[in-house]
């Protein structure tokens, strides 16, 4: 499970695919969760959670 901004989706997809095979589950982080979530690629709220299930 990624948590991701805007501008890294595309690539947090593409780790998912490579690393599990399969197109990920991609989902909006809810209202409550971004206050304390942030993009696990740079500092940014993150707005998507992306998954492989």
């Amino acid at each position: 499970m990624i948590y991701c901004c805007e501008e890294h989706v595309e690539l947090a997809i593409d780790i998912i695919v490579d690393e599990h095979e399969t197109f990920p589950v991609l989902t909006k982080v809810n209202e409550e969760e971004k206050l304390s979530t942030s993009c696990e690629y740079c500092r940014n709220i993150a707005v998507y959670m992306v998954a492989n299930t």
